[in-house]
């Protein structure tokens, strides 16, 4: 591994986990460097273009970025294979429809990021943004990629959960139970786990036998009555079917 490099990644990767610009007191204390370390990779960033510096004397992400990201886009097979059924789904539903996948980054728990987002025109925004990175133990689409990744589950298996709201699950041997029922049943529901007010169902979407990723619904908790709930699973369900049939 060449430190200088994964340095600058670390970097990178916090402004990922953070979500607003950092100063270099900031990146030094969340990543244990030097300051005089951090300026320096810093000052290497922002020559490239990949960071720049605010007014306030802080950093954030700069356009060389979003062109990648655009990029990954523009080519990712599986965002290009799901939109349709997304959209659909969200035409049926009217609700938001998100796409998600592993983080292959390393984090102190299991987490997972948003590939794809449809917003539902008549809600309001409440979901995170394409590229955001969340916690996979407590919201429906990080559960279905838990139920069914041993391996996954396996790397982060007793590590320290936080607590997001009162109802956030922060019990190993809970979410074990829970996640034996999702793989059982086939799909997930979180209810204000992550933020209060609203609910999420997910199901799993498979290529080759092993998940590649999951598919959820978001929609304010008062939307998850009973018939609600099950007209939403019903329909994620049925679409990761679908989706799972068109990546064979």
């Amino acid at each position: 591994m060449i430190e200088s490099i994964d340095r600058a990644l670390a970097i990178l990767q916090l402004f990922l986990q953070e979500e607003r610009p950092l100063g270099i007191t900031d990146i030094s204390s969340q990543l244990d460097l030097q300051k005089s370390t951090v300026s320096r990779t810093i000052e290497t960033l922002e020559a490239r273009g990949f960071v720049y510096k605010q007014a306030t004397g802080k950093y954030w992400l700069g356009l060389p970025l979003y062109s990648l990201g655009m990029l990954y886009k523009e080519k990712a097979t599986l965002q290009n294979i799901v939109y349709p059924y997304a959209q659909a789904l969200v035409e049926t539903c009217r609700e938001s429809v998100h796409l998600t996948t592993f983080a292959h980054i390393s984090m102190k728990y299991p987490q997972h990021v948003i590939l794809e987002k449809i917003k539902a025109p008549q809600t309001i925004d409440l979901a995170p943004p394409v590229g955001a990175i969340r916690a996979s133990y407590c919201s429906a689409s990080g559960k279905c990629l838990l139920a069914y990744s041993p391996t996954y589950r396996n790397t982060y298996r007793g590590c320290r959960l936080q607590k997001f709201t009162a109802y956030t699950c922060t019990d190993w041997d809970v979410l074990e139970r829970e996640l034996a029922q999702i793989e059982k049943q086939g799909y997930a529901v979180e209810k204000e786990e992550v933020k209060l007010g609203m609910a999420c169902v997910a199901a799993p979407i498979f290529q080759q036998g092993k998940i590649q990723a999951a598919i959820s619904i978001s929609a304010p908790i008062a939307r998850f009555s009973d018939d609600g709930e099950k007209r939403y699973i019903q329909a994620i369900v049925q679409t990761a079917k679908e989706i799972t049939m068109a990546l064979q």
